[in-house]
């Protein structure tokens, strides 16, 4: 069985816009001013580190090894290139597809996979686990700013709760269908 061995993932020029899918029963829910310390982006590469989808586009490059079956890890992919260690240097080979819907890789390798990953509409179920994660997070924020009491005076429990928010939050129900395997 070919295995991964390294992943490469480049950050994507932007993450899909809160405004749009940060909404509550149909209506548009727009985040407190009050507060600018809940980052958006680091909302979404949360879901995104607990994921194997990707909604926005960016480059990712694979490096496989072994004999057998390998399918790309992150969702959607589009493979551009597939090369071959030599020894010396890559060199471009034709993986042909294999029964499962990924590659069959008929030598050692190791191999490089180059390709473009993410797109798609963001479901409603990831748009709701956005803003429950939000909204779980913007809380933490606010009810530990500056109370050492609860805090331990180093921060002490707020870390694991900011640890554990995507459980905590409800959103990580929200994300199994998308989940890594």
């Amino acid at each position: 069985m070919a295995v991964t061995i390294k992943q490469t993932e480049a950050i994507p020029e932007s993450y899909p816009d809160v405004d749009q899918y940060a909404h509550r029963a149909g209506e548009l829910w727009e985040a407190d001013d009050d507060t600018n310390e809940v980052n958006a982006s680091a909302i979404w590469q949360r879901i995104e580190a607990y994921t194997a989808h990707r909604w926005t586009a960016r480059a990712v490059t694979w490096i496989v090894e072994g004999i057998g079956e390998w399918t790309p890890p992150l969702t959607p992919a589009t493979i551009q290139t597939v090369e071959i260690w030599t020894g010396t240097e890559w060199e471009t080979v034709t993986a042909p597809d294999s029964p499962l819907g990924g590659y069959w890789l008929s030598g050692e390798g190791p191999y490089r996979f180059t390709a473009s990953v993410g797109g798609g509409d963001v479901p409603e179920a990831v748009q709701e686990a956005y803003r429950r994660l939000y909204e779980y997070s913007k809380g933490i924020t606010n009810q530990f700013r500056g109370d050492a009491s609860h805090a331990g005076g180093d921060g002490g429990p707020v870390y694991g709760w900011a640890a554990k928010s995507i459980q905590l939050s409800g959103a990580a129900d929200l994300l199994r269908p998308y989940r890594r395997a």
